[in-house]
């Protein structure tokens, strides 16, 4: 996922304090959390975005700024997944903390991760930004050539107060069966980090074999403490499943800056369950996400760590080589192969070896060769 910060514009800023749209809020969610959506009007009289508005097809859409229920992720829907979302989605938030407003942050509107074919989204989205505790927020999206998708809505997700991570599980060797197992890491379950599994689908889906796992970031913000990291998560578990329409989060594994690792999406963490992580190739790969945005920031050294045990225990499953190759076939002409396409890739590789997007960032795709060596390491190779 890609998410790029700009400064506050002060020549479009929307007015703050403005009265709430007529529209309410939609409220979706349990005990362990909730998500909130407010739709996106035309400006009103007065709004900045109503001066600029272009002319020809181009459209804009707002929320003008107004207290909130409380949230700590926030992101921007709408109607049809197959429409892209062209020109720009900000968001403003005020912090419950301080009361203070954030300067405007840019959403991405590429869908980066995403399920195959047999698992579609029921809308479309923008990749979600963590913002911690809120209870304020702005809008503003503008389409200088083309209109904007119908049914355009702010999701502002409360991950809840469900209990934090607990120690994980000890160390030990990979009952598998199979050449050079590396020992299981320490895995915080869903039942650790709070998973409400009342949200998600109840079956599970499974691929064959697990050859290759790729590895993410969730680009959501590094600003966040690891005690944190089970609330960032359910909101994240949240986002994919109430508002992109996903059948549980995308992810197989999340790892923290702290190098705790999470147990992502149900089935079984020594199963193939099938993820929604990398557009064609979710088949026989599993996705393990860094918690936190590596375009230019430095990768702490534990969650390199954390990152290597568990590719490096997943991939000993099955006697695989964390620094060998594997081929994959391509199940959608999405991805950076048309599908049908089969691809030799590392058995370690970074999301954007198979789907255009800068994921997982230029400073944690650097230190995937190092993440391979270790990871074999692990393995006794």
């Amino acid at each position: 996922m890609r998410i790029s910060l700009l400064a506050a514009i002060g020549a479009t800023a929307v007015a703050l304090f403005a009265p709430p749209a007529a529209a309410g809020p939609v409220v979706a969610g349990g005990a362990l959390g909730s998500v909130t959506t407010l739709p996106l009007a035309p400006p009103q009289p007065g709004s900045a975005l109503r001066r600029e508005a272009p002319g020809g097809p181009g459209e804009s859409r707002e929320i003008r700024a107004r207290a909130t229920a409380a949230f700590a992720l926030v992101g921007v829907s709408w109607d049809d997944p197959r429409v892209t979302l062209a020109g720009s989605v900000e968001v403003r938030t005020r912090s419950a903390v301080t009361g203070e407003w954030s300067d405007w942050y840019r959403l991405s509107a590429d869908a980066e991760d995403g399920p195959d074919p047999a698992e579609r989204s029921s809308r479309g989205a923008t990749v979600p930004l963590w913002v911690g505790p809120s209870d304020g927020i702005a809008v503003r999206a503008t389409a200088p050539d083309r209109p904007l998708p119908a049914g355009l809505r702010a999701e502002l997700v409360d991950p809840g107060t469900a209990s934090g991570a607990g120690p994980g599980r000890p160390g030990e060797r990979a009952e598998s069966g199979a050449g050079h197992a590396a020992p299981r890491p320490g895995i915080v379950t869903r039942s650790g980090w709070g998973a409400d599994e009342s949200l998600r689908d109840p079956d599970f889906q499974y691929t064959g074999a697990v050859r290759a796992v790729f590895v993410h970031h969730t680009d959501t913000s590094n600003d966040y403490s690891c005690a944190d990291s089970a609330k960032v998560i359910r909101a994240i578990y949240q986002y994919h499943v109430k508002s992109n329409g996903w059948r549980d989060i995308g992810y197989n594994f999340l790892v923290d800056k702290c190098g705790t690792i999470y147990e992502g999406r149900a089935g079984g963490v020594d199963q193939p369950v099938l993820g929604a992580h990398t557009l064609g190739f979710n088949s026989n790969s599993s996705g393990v996400a860094a918690l936190g945005s590596y375009g230019s920031a430095a990768v702490p050294q534990a969650q390199l760590d954390g990152i290597s045990k568990i590719a490096a225990w997943k991939l000993g499953l099955t006697g695989v080589d964390a620094k060998g190759t594997t081929t994959l076939v391509s199940a959608s002409d999405s991805s950076r192969y048309p599908k049908g396409r089969t691809v030799t890739f590392n058995t370690i590789s970074g999301h954007r070896d198979a789907f255009a997007t800068e994921c997982p960032g230029d400073v944690l795709y650097g230190h995937l060769p190092g993440v391979r060596s270790t990871a074999a390491g692990l393995q006794g190779r």
